[in-house]
């Protein structure tokens, strides 16, 4: 199926939901409003004529001084038709997004790290918490107002004050 052909199944499925749409390499890129989101991810898996049905990475983009702030990507893969799909998502620091855990269950981890790295939100998600640092760390390194220098990087490394799962 080519790109434009899935273009205008989605536009038929759901009209309006595709913000904008570009194409490189012969890799699809939509970037999607956020009312339609949830079900837009639930027909690209569920739907035969898209058949999207693993999801290869979730990534954050801080965008600043850019609003919306961040920007999620959705990597999807379809097996049987042997084709990639990237489904971009603007989001403001206060937005909580719907988790596609109970979609893909893949999205787990990914979530989480970019819930760890940025501090975006994920509603529904079955374990949000950090994954790549402690508990009581301070902040979102991945965030470009992250500071450089600070407390957690100033002092010595202490084990015993992580709590280890």
């Amino acid at each position: 199926m080519e790109t434009n052909h899935i273009i205008e199944q989605i536009n038929k499925s759901l009209p309006g939901s595709i913000e904008e749409q570009t194409e490189y390499r012969d890799e699809l890129r939509v970037s999607v409003k956020k009312e339609f989101f949830p079900e837009l991810m639930q027909l690209l898996r569920n739907d035969k004529t898209f058949n999207y049905d693993l999801l290869l990475d979730v990534a954050g983009i801080d965008r600043l001084p850019i609003v919306p702030r961040f920007e999620l990507v959705y990597v999807l893969f379809s097996l049987k038709h042997n084709r990639r799909l990237i489904v971009k998502l603007k989001v403001d620091i206060t937005d909580t997004v719907p988790s596609m855990t109970g979609i893909w269950k893949s999205a787990n981890w990914a979530e989480r790290e970019v819930f760890d790295l940025l501090g975006i939100k994920f509603s529904g998600h079955p374990d949000l918490r950090r994954i790549l640092t402690w508990d009581n760390f301070d902040g979102h390194p991945l965030r470009k107002d992250f500071p450089l220098k600070g407390k957690d990087f100033d002092t010595k490394f202490d084990p015993d004050t992580i709590k280890v799962y």
